[in-house]
């Protein structure tokens, strides 16, 4: 790990946002290290009425295109592997208004890492086109989308 690296993400309240609280810096799969990550904070927001917990992920997701914006200008490096506030994101929209266990929790993580890895159309484009905060944050937020739809019609089946 780069110490220097480290030392400016834990000492950031910017970075230490963008990289998902530290989890970012993981030196293998940090997109799947910070979607683990945001696993506690669904915990902590499950349980609020809808209308709630849909304002929250509108803030969370507004907030992280300025937050992972400003961590990548910063670090003078358009979406760095590190910046997990996107996987933040996308992970919370996956799990709305799923149903409340482990095995959705579970199932939720593995949809949204297959759809944020895989970027299918549109994700690859918003992935590809658009820079910025708005360019990190929206390929996510897509793949949530994307995660959430089959998510919902598995828990409607079942």
């Amino acid at each position: 790990m780069d110490k220097h690296l480290a030392r400016t993400v834990l000492t950031s309240p910017v970075h230490f946002l963008a990289f998902g609280f530290g989890s970012g810096l993981s030196p293998k799969a940090p997109g799947t290290v910070g979607t683990l990550a945001a696993i506690p904070l669904y915990l902590l927001l499950m349980n609020l009425p809808l209308t709630g917990y849909l304002l929250a992920v509108l803030l969370i997701s507004v907030a992280g295109i300025w937050i992972c914006g400003e961590s990548s200008r910063r670090l003078g490096v358009h979406d760095h592997g590190g910046i997990v506030w996107d996987e933040f994101a996308g992970f919370l929209l996956t799990m709305t208004a799923a149903p409340q266990s482990w095995a959705w929790i579970v199932l939720g993580f593995a949809l949204f890492r297959l759809f944020d890895i895989w970027k299918p159309w549109p994700v690859r484009v918003a992935d590809r086109q658009l820079h910025g905060g708005l360019g990190i944050m929206l390929d996510d937020i897509l793949a949530g989308i994307y995660a959430w739809l089959v998510l919902q019609a598995v828990a409607y089946v079942v």
